[in-house]
């Protein structure tokens, strides 16, 4: 096993300390600018973990096998996970109805209503919308999480096919595909007539089964084993593609979605998965 701790807030101090609550004679190797790991034989890390949550760094304990070079397929969320913004709140704003569109969108996050029907009741409120606002919200507000690009990099670099898989919509799913270099992207519809969103969603919606099911296919199509897949999501709605793959990744996620993920990244970018399979 190894102890992978990183974060901007790392200092020495802190990797005196966790050496010292660890034991052993191994050393600490730097493996990034604030990212470093430390090989161990323990499989309880409680107190590493409880010290690194109050100092604002991340750790994780990751079996020796698990290197970038053994995985063949990513998929990731969208919204709030591969970039800044969760698109239909920023579509909303252009309607002033952020706030309410926001709590709904929050309260889905969560997990505390169903993605499908709470989608719906977001998009409905959207009818009447001009199909230009939604250009204004990728040419003004959409951005790449700190470390996508980064990590597509190594994707590349590593022969690890990527893809987003979005309960968000398809012009802005296709827009971060271009962006960052996807291999694939499947997202939802909007059903615009007249330049105006109807305030319906074309087909079958993009939910939490189908983005389980989108991994699975695209892993048998890749002729992958389940071992050779990452799944990195923030939201409830992403849990059971998470739970498809051999490692799901929580990117600055909701609380149920980390107790859940094999690995939480809360105080790296994306660049952090990078250094949990790097040695």
């Amino acid at each position: 096993m190894r102890l992978v701790v990183q974060g901007h807030a790392i200092s020495m101090a802190h990797l005196t300390h966790i050496h010292r609550l660890i034991g052993g004679n191994a050393q600490f190797m730097q493996i990034a600018e604030h990212a470093y790991y430390l090989p161990t034989n323990e499989t309880e890390v409680d107190q590493v973990k409880a010290f690194c949550a109050e100092q604002k760094i991340d750790c994780a304990l990751v079996p020796d096998a698990q290197r970038l070079s053994q995985f063949g397929l990513c998929v990731m969320d969208m919204d709030s996970t591969l970039i800044n913004i969760e698109c239909i709140d920023e579509i909303a704003d252009m309607m002033n109805l952020k706030p309410q569109i926001s709590a709904i969108t929050e309260a889905a996050m969560r997990g505390e209503l169903d993605f499908a029907a709470s989608l719906k009741k977001r998009v409905a409120l959207l009818k009447g919308l001009p199909e230009a606002a939604l250009q204004r919200v990728i040419d003004e507000r959409l951005q790449a999480n700190s470390g996508a690009h980064e990590w597509i990099a190594a994707c590349k670099a590593n022969n690890i096919k990527t893809m987003v898989v979005s309960g968000g919509f398809t012009l802005f799913a296709n827009h971060v595909k271009t962006m960052l270099g996807l291999d694939y992207a499947v997202a939802n519809t909007f059903e615009i007539i007249d330049g105006k969103l109807t305030g319906n969603i074309l087909g079958d919606i993009v939910d939490a089964d189908r983005k389980a099911q989108e991994l699975v296919k695209l892993r048998d199509q890749l002729d992958l084993n389940a071992n050779q897949t990452i799944g990195i999501g923030d939201g409830a709605n992403d849990l059971k593609m998470m739970s498809a793959a051999a490692v799901g990744v929580a990117y600055h996620a909701k609380p149920i979605v980390q107790q859940q993920a094999t690995y939480a990244l809360n105080h790296t970018g994306l660049d952090g998965v990078i250094n949990l399979f790097t040695t």
